[in-house]
């Protein structure tokens, strides 16, 4: 597959998973309100997927199976999902974060239409740029600090246990149906900003982007650019939604790298810019590229159900009582 063809792949590839994500989330709706209503007759059973929303709880299940040795079966999708996520930025760049991500998604739909209607894309300056990318670490420190090493295991045990946790995509659901005061004027400043800045929330504020960049880190498949084939066009680097300077890179070891593809789909060189594992020789395709990112998201899934570590073990009854208080 031409490069010039991995850009609309992608797209596609990003919009089926937001429309399946929104089938989860009106499939929880919907569990939710029977449930509360008592209306448990022909009840579909909630989708289990929607722990993808749940980082923290994962994050608390790590935790918990690295003292235990077991996953915890309050929610142990989200446990599967995570190590999934970070298992694919491993080996693919931070490629979840544009290719699977909703919010990554809607993200770029918008600082696109921004750029369609404003003509430009407006960057930080560079020093305020580093000081707002380092929001994201502190972060990712804050969480990773509190559940790894600062919580006991008996307190990670006991919240993974607790009737607050066994409920929290309820609770994130009911967040977002009842957006209101100060979280939905951040959300709408948020929206405002990602129409001239790209990515603002992804770039600045996202703890998860953040744990996913320094893994891929050690990614074997980075872009590398041939010094010989470049024309120094400089439109990988314009069209970078991360800013890295693409151009004046041999191989792109960035942590903001997210693996999208638009330098290498916009390259006016043939053989300039693709991505390569390390040696520089073998290079791989964008279709390939794609498989893999969808291939081992769903593989992870999979190996989930395999093993037994998907379905939560929360009875109905459980739910009737959380939900009906």
């Amino acid at each position: 597959m031409n490069s010039r063809y991995v850009q609309p792949l992608r797209i596609a590839i990003q919009w089926i998973f937001l429309l399946f994500m929104l089938y989860l989330g009106a499939r929880l709706y919907l569990f939710v309100q029977a449930v509360r209503a008592g209306d448990l007759a022909g009840l579909a059973p909630r989708p289990d997927g929607v722990e993808g929303f749940l980082p923290i709880s994962g994050l608390l299940g790590v935790k918990d199976w690295l003292v235990n040795g077991t996953i915890n079966p309050v929610h142990p999708a989200a446990v599967v999902i995570l190590l999934t996520v970070v298992a694919v930025s491993l080996l693919l760049k931070r490629s979840f974060c544009s290719w699977i991500c909703p919010v990554g998604t809607l993200s770029e739909l918008l600082w696109k239409r921004g750029f369609v209607v404003l003509r430009r894309n407006v960057r930080p300056p560079l020093w305020l740029d580093r000081v707002l990318r380092g929001i994201k670490y502190l972060l990712l420190l804050f969480f990773l600090s509190s559940i790894l090493w600062v919580m006991p295991p008996a307190a990670v045990s006991g919240f993974v246990n607790s009737d607050y946790n066994k409920i929290a995509d309820v609770r994130l659901l009911d967040f977002f149906l009842g957006l209101s005061g100060v979280p939905l004027a951040i959300i709408i400043v948020l929206v405002i900003l990602s129409l001239p800045v790209r990515n603002p929330f992804c770039r600045y504020l996202c703890p998860y982007g953040a744990l996913l960049g320094l893994v891929a880190l050690v990614s074997p498949l980075k872009v590398t650019r041939e010094r010989a084939a470049c024309v120094s066009c400089g439109l990988c680097t314009q069209v970078c939604p991360a800013y890295i300077p693409v151009m004046a890179k041999e191989r792109v070891h960035s942590e903001e790298c997210i693996g999208c593809w638009r330098c290498v789909s916009h390259c006016r060189a043939a053989g300039a810019l693709e991505m390569k594992l390390p040696g520089r020789k073998i290079a791989v395709s964008g279709i390939v590229f794609a498989m893999l990112v969808v291939g081992l998201f769903w593989g992870g899934t999979v190996i989930g159900k395999i093993t037994g570590h998907w379905r939560t073990a929360i009875p109905l009854s459980e739910y009737v009582r959380l939900l009906g208080d």
